[in-house]
């Protein structure tokens, strides 16, 4: 594969031929940031981690340049920055056992660039050569302008590609707002119960993140925790641990389907649950 950014890496984890690393991917998971991947992703890499039969890859597509910084890394450079968090996520790609990781190192602006046609290129090539399963990225109620922007990328690549090139099942999943707030009905529920030791350890490597002055391990880590604990109000906890998404599919299959309007259709259920109750308890 060629991608636009001359930057752009790849890097396999056990030494793999690039072929033979994307053909084994089952599982693929489609990012903005570093260790983005860590947070959203913990389920799918549990279940393929030491599974000779599921194969997780990721994709980060911006280059952590723009990073807040403070205590160690505060008169970090930019491109000091850059290589840093890149090298965090390789180590993380090692730990977790990933077929591989793609860094297509695009400046934030162009991923939130809805004009700009490169980074859909990049990811068809790199759907096209994975052929996943299941697809996961960012949500499209997520507050962040850059995984917004990655999750719309993400969704016209995916209604580019052939009928019989397409994934089983697209998840957008929760970063930087909770999916707690939609209703159980319309909710993913990705147990992450198991290999908590390894989930401490891929959030935990990205100490440009913590030490810089963002606690993403411990917020991560008590998310799923209280996710587990509020699910289900009159019933003892099923999981220890658990992630939201919400189901991007009908976005891949239906192209005249606009986010905005899909999106809206959970608030709206949303907004119908909370009065709905209101007026019942009145």
């Amino acid at each position: 594969m060629k991608f636009f950014q001359e930057s752009a890496k790849i890097f396999i984890p056990d030494h793999l031929s690039e072929p033979e690393a994307f053909s084994r991917t089952t599982h693929l998971c489609i990012v903005a940031h570093h260790d983005d991947i860590e947070i959203i992703a913990a389920q799918p890499i549990i279940e393929c981690f030491q599974n000779e039969h599921k194969w997780f890859t990721g994709v980060v597509m911006t280059d952590g340049r723009g990073s807040p910084r403070e205590g160690t890394y505060q008169h970090t450079t930019d491109e000091e920055m850059r290589l840093i968090r890149l090298e965090e996520q390789r180590k993380a790609a090692v730990i977790g056992g990933y077929s591989a990781l793609i860094s297509l190192d695009y400046p934030s602006k162009e991923i939130k660039d809805g004009t700009k046609e490169e980074p859909i290129d990049d990811l068809l090539q790199i759907l096209r050569v994975t052929r996943p399963k299941i697809v996961y990225t960012h949500n499209l109620a997520d507050k962040h302008d850059t995984h917004v922007g990655v999750a719309l990328r993400v969704i016209k690549a995916l209604r580019s590609l052939d009928q019989n090139e397409r994934p089983e099942k697209v998840l957008g999943c929760e970063v930087w707002r909770s999916l707690d707030w939609i209703n159980d009905p319309d909710k993913v529920v990705l147990d992450v119960s198991s290999h908590t030791n390894l989930q401490h350890e891929l959030l935990g490597v990205f100490d440009s993140q913590i030490n810089g002055g963002k606690r993403y391990d411990l917020a991560a880590m008590g998310r799923r925790q209280v996710n587990a604990t509020f699910f289900e109000s009159h019933g003892v906890d099923a999981a220890t641990g658990l992630s939201f998404a919400m189901d991007l599919t009908p976005m891949m299959e239906d192209a005249r389907l606009h986010p905005s309007n899909y999106i809206n259709e959970f608030i709206h259920r949303f907004e119908k649950d909370v009065t709905d109750r209101i007026n019942r308890m009145s």
